[in-house]
């Protein structure tokens, strides 16, 4: 007689033997659709990569997208092995699925900051080293990552901006056209000599460096105000000489016109 763990072994191989014959297959032939999988993924990563760095797609956007299309294309290789291997998919999507719509929630901001980023990047409103106004910032791009673009203002203040408010804003380029215009006033009492005063005004142009010869500077009268006249300036500079040009020459124009004699406004 034999024994009964003997007779439940041989149910056991019985059993085995069934689910080989019936579900092997089906496993051996995921298996195999596995590896082939990561073969053709790990081939069309380098031709990815090859083919954004021939088209001169930005280098902060090809490590992004070449985590996203590869994780991309990992997902869909396990979801079909699992189809292959006959795993129920239900319970799969719907945790998937209630994932998506949370971190979409939570994401939200992220994602508007991405966009934006992304549009940066491809539209170029502005680029390295370029000076932009924005968002109330006046300084030089220093970086442009995908999800923030960091300033270097003037007095050295490190300025971090959200894409996505930055990019849905007004952003004023002052350095794409390669010059810029300074503009500011000079105001002289009524007694003075109009002609002499923009021959010293000139004369201050002329002795002042970094200031651009082409487009030439202009010198008139904008307004006649009770107790003074005054002038407009504007001369043409440099994007990266525009603060220290102003200065200097505010300070010589000042400086000369006194020096000559001409007559300010008083004050009150």
């Amino acid at each position: 007689m034999k024994d009964k763990s003997m007779y439940k072994l041989e149910d056991f191989y019985k059993d085995f033997h069934s689910w080989v014959v019936q579900h092997g297959p089906k496993y051996l032939g995921g298996i195999i659709i596995f590896f082939i999988g990561l073969w053709v993924i790990r081939f069309l990563r380098n031709r990815l990569r090859n083919r954004m760095l021939k088209r001169g797609i930005h280098s902060s956007l090809q490590p992004f997208f070449l985590s996203l299309s590869i994780t991309t294309l990992y997902i869909l290789l396990i979801i079909w092995v699992m189809n292959i291997i006959g795993l129920e998919m239900t319970i799969f999507t719907t945790i998937i699925g209630a994932f998506s719509v949370a971190a979409g929630l939570a994401l939200s901001g992220t994602f508007q900051n991405f966009a934006g980023g992304v549009l940066i990047l491809l539209l170029k409103p502005f680029e390295l080293d370029d000076s932009i106004v924005a968002q109330g910032q006046d300084g030089k791009v220093t970086s442009i990552q995908i999800f923030y673009t960091v300033l270097l203002t003037a007095d050295n203040k490190t300025v971090i901006i959200p894409n996505g408010k930055l990019f849905n804003e007004v952003i004023v380029n002052v350095t794409r056209e390669g010059k810029r215009r300074l503009d500011f006033d000079v105001k002289i009492a009524y007694a003075n000599d109009i002609e002499q005063v923009k021959t010293i005004i000139q004369n201050a142009i002329d002795t002042t460096g970094n200031v651009l010869k082409s487009p030439a500077s202009r010198i008139g009268i904008s307004s006649l105000e009770i107790d003074s006249i005054r002038f407009l300036v504007n001369v043409w500079v440099n994007p990266s000489n525009f603060l220290t040009v102003k200065i200097a020459l505010q300070e010589k124009i000042i400086k000369d016109l006194a020096a000559a004699g001409i007559n300010f406004p008083k004050a009150g």
